[in-house]
């Protein structure tokens, strides 16, 4: 049985998703899992289609960044299938890990698009570096330090400190940090020091 699966990121057209639901229909899967997820998050319709299928079948995909994240992703995905005795098929590769040449040039594949990322990568931070020397870098802004002033006043009406996280749109752990870097009314910081 040939069972697809379909996932653009949650920025991507609904129209692609619809596209790769109407071509792996076409192929003739006969049952197709689809989501809209960025590249890191959790794919919850991927692990079920990976669950669905049984020996003999076969997951087919119309790009293999549909499917993985990483190399490594990939590989993870693979063994799984493998073990199951199910394979996998990229369309756009022309790709069938049924057969040897197909799992070599896989692999092959996966390999390169590692590399790339890589390289990426690694001219992002000589970016940065450069950028950094020069005085240009800014980096990420603080976002919750900001908004030390409101956690505290927030704090000092009664709010949890899961209330004010969700209230003002930081994390919980960003919270506790600025509260536990108040000071008390003798001058010492609130923060507990084992001693």
């Amino acid at each position: 049985m040939l069972i697809g699966y379909a996932r653009t990121s949650t920025l991507e057209q609904e129209a692609g998703l619809e596209a790769q639901v109407r071509d792996l229909t076409a192929l003739g899967c006969e049952r197709v899992f689809q989501e809209q997820v960025s590249s890191v998050g959790e794919r919850v319709a991927l692990e079920a289609a990976i669950s669905f299928t049984r020996s003999g079948d076969t997951l087919v995909v119309t790009k293999l960044d549909r499917l993985a994240r990483s190399v490594v992703h990939m590989g993870e995905i693979v063994e799984r299938l493998k073990a199951k005795g199910v394979a996998l098929r990229i369309e756009a590769m022309n790709i069938d890990t049924s057969t040897p040449t197909g799992a070599l040039m896989l692999n092959v594949m996966a390999s390169v698009a590692q590399f790339e990322r890589e390289m990426m990568l690694e001219r992002q931070r000589e970016g940065i570096a450069k950028a950094k020397a020069a005085g240009a870098y800014k980096g990420r802004k603080p976002t919750a330090r900001v908004r030390a002033d409101e956690v505290r006043s927030l704090a000092s009406e009664g709010l949890s400190m899961g209330q004010i996280a969700s209230r003002l749109g930081i994390g919980k752990g960003s919270v506790h940090r600025i509260l536990s870097d108040t000071p008390t009314s003798n001058g010492a910081s609130s923060a507990t020091h084992g001693g």
